[in-house]
């Protein structure tokens, strides 16, 4: 730890006092002409303080924190033979071509003998490639979508392995940001659980008794019991609504008619007008609104809550803490699929490829060369366990 530091300067001469240690335990009065021997002792420990000044404290940066906490990649032996990859990305925007390429260097290190083949053309192509037999990674830019899903059981007769490989951004845009639920800032609720946004959300209550639609309903009293809640979010048909539904309102398709949808627009100058900016410079003109939005487009007039998956809680913050350890409910997560029959292997080269990405090596990569953030060690823990 740091030493603890506090000058106050004395009175007109060239004499101060140095609170210097632990707690300031070491008094050191300095005065032109020389150092008393406990001032010596004193600027040594701070000295020796100061040269692992460098190293991260625990918590102190949870990113470098989870990385350092996997282990390192062990080949279980040689493999060899070509990996096609399918999956995010385009001509125009190679969303994870860097990243990819710093995982192929980092693997061929261990396993030359592998080759591999590059057809990251975009998610909407990756898990029919691999159901069609043209390749044998399929990496997403988002959790599959159930039409993939249901294609690849439609044609293979069961379902695809799938393995997280990373978990998405905090407020990166294109790199899945995490969902996060705004209100006004002078709104008194503290929290609210996947239960009460599925309520307030939905309207089909899948994971409660009722919906929820005033304020007096989640809790609030006084001049807000009475406040319908107005709701604000994506157009219910895209991508980042497909995502709450899932994550939320358990595959409801039918969402609050009270629900304001927004989409991009372009300004009259041409740039784009985001709907998640959209969304909340609309919640801070609206007392009784409630938004679902990121942070990257927050103002001062609104503020993300805490959120539980359980009434009970516990809550947590949307941090890139809780997003690592998965304890934020709303945490994106960027999977990679592959093929593996019923009682059946993945190739040896495909999962020694996955083996490595799981690996602090493969993890620091994402932490190097993208923005997504890496996944925690639970959860890589879990991921291994798929592969047999």
């Amino acid at each position: 730890m740091n030493p603890a530091v506090n000058q106050r300067k004395g009175p007109a001469s060239s004499r101060f006092q140095t609170q210097v240690g632990p707690g300031g335990g070491y008094p050191c009065t300095v005065r032109t002409g020389g150092l008393g021997w406990h001032c010596l002792l004193a600027l040594l420990w701070l000295l020796a303080a100061a040269a692992t000044s460098g190293r991260a404290e625990p918590g102190s940066d949870p990113v470098e924190e989870a990385v350092a906490a996997l282990a390192p990649y062990a080949p279980a032996g040689p493999v060899s033979g070509t990996i096609r990859l399918w999956g995010h990305g385009s001509p125009k925007h190679d969303f994870m071509g860097r990243l990819m390429d710093g995982w192929i260097a980092g693997f061929s290190r261990y396993q030359p003998g592998v080759k591999f083949v590059n057809h990251m053309y975009g998610t909407a192509s990756a898990i029919g490639a691999l159901y069609t037999g043209a390749g044998d990674i399929a990496i997403l830019g988002e959790e599959i979508s159930p039409a993939a899903a249901t294609a690849f059981e439609r044609e293979k007769h069961y379902a695809p392995t799938g393995i997280q490989i990373a978990t998405g951004s905090l407020d990166v845009n294109f790199f899945d940001y995490a969902h996060m639920i705004f209100v006004r800032k002078d709104n008194p609720i503290k929290g609210l659980a996947l239960t009460q946004l599925d309520a307030i959300f939905g309207a089909e209550h899948r994971r409660g008794p009722r919906n929820l639609r005033t304020w007096r309903d989640v809790g609030l009293t006084g001049e807000w019991a009475n406040r319908r809640i107005q709701p604000y979010g994506w157009q219910v048909d895209v991508d980042f609504a497909l995502f709450f539904q899932e994550a939320v309102m358990e595959n409801s398709h039918r969402w609050n008619t009270d629900l304001k949808e927004y989409v991009h627009v372009q300004r009259p100058d041409g740039t784009q007008y985001d709907h998640g900016q959209q969304i909340l410079d609309a919640l801070a003109r609206d007392p009784a609104g409630i938004a679902l939005s990121n942070v990257r487009y927050a103002n001062p007039q609104v503020r993300a809550l805490p959120l539980a998956r359980d009434d009970a809680g516990p809550y947590y913050e949307p941090t890139k803490a809780n997003l690592i350890a998965q304890t934020y409910p709303l945490v994106r997560i960027i999977p990679a699929y592959i093929d593996v029959p019923p009682n059946g292997r993945a190739e040896p080269a495909v999962r020694e490829f996955i083996r490595y990405i799981l690996s602090r090596e493969g993890q620091q990569a994402i932490v190097s060369d993208s923005d997504y953030l890496p996944l925690g060690a639970g959860a890589i823990r879990r991921q291994l366990e798929k592969l047999p």
